[in-house]
């Protein structure tokens, strides 16, 4: 059995922004190997968060991004549970953050439940006579299709898009993280984007 060190600890509520007790199990509980600690309170993190996404979010604030030059703008609507998680530097940074994202990434939907069914039926109709002529069995071409449908979600829809600070993340990973650390439910529930001339 490893001997969990304050030093070990600290370096993992560094790396993730858990609690310090939340570290220290998660230590404990794979013998201090930091990297399956991290896993560990990652997968901890993403239930808790999938446990608050239920909850109510009444507050919240507009997180405003104007590109330098002023020729472009975004906008979200970033809500939460209470005024004082709102007041956080942490959320207000969050808030700035995607509407930097909304500016370079250009999103036209927060999540694939808000594209219109026809929107999704033409675009499927569009992959599907591209593969027409490809001579691939039916089943195949559904499966092509499927994941240049996936493709497209992860292109229109903001939660789905890689974050422009952080490829390796989506934007709904991120909120995923956020709700972990700041302890409530956190939801992105419009946006807009302004552009000179666009």
């Amino acid at each position: 059995m490893a001997e969990i060190t304050a030093q070990m600890v600290k370096q993992l509520r560094a790396a993730t922004n858990a609690g310090v007790l939340e570290c220290k199990k998660a230590l404990t509980a794979v013998d201090g190997d930091f990297d399956a600690a991290v896993e560990l309170l990652r997968k901890k993190g993403l239930s808790a968060a999938a446990k608050k996404a239920s909850r109510d979010t009444k507050d919240g604030l507009i997180g405003v991004y104007v590109h330098p030059g002023s020729k472009m703008a975004g906008m979200a609507e970033v809500a939460c549970e209470t005024d004082f998680v709102a007041r956080t530097e942490e959320f207000q940074q969050l808030a700035y953050d995607i509407a930097m994202h909304i500016v370079a990434t250009r999103p036209e939907y927060v999540s694939r439940e808000d594209i219109p069914a026809d929107v999704v039926e033409k675009e499927m109709a569009i992959y599907r006579e591209q593969m027409a002529a490809s001579g691939k069995p039916e089943h195949i071409i559904d499966r092509i299709v499927e994941g240049k449908i996936d493709k497209w979600y992860s292109e229109v829809c903001l939660l789905e898009q890689p974050f422009v600070k952080d490829n390796d993340i989506t934007i709904e990973d991120l909120l995923k993280k956020h709700i972990a650390s700041l302890g409530e439910n956190i939801k992105v529930n419009r946006f807009a984007r302004l552009e000179i001339g666009g």
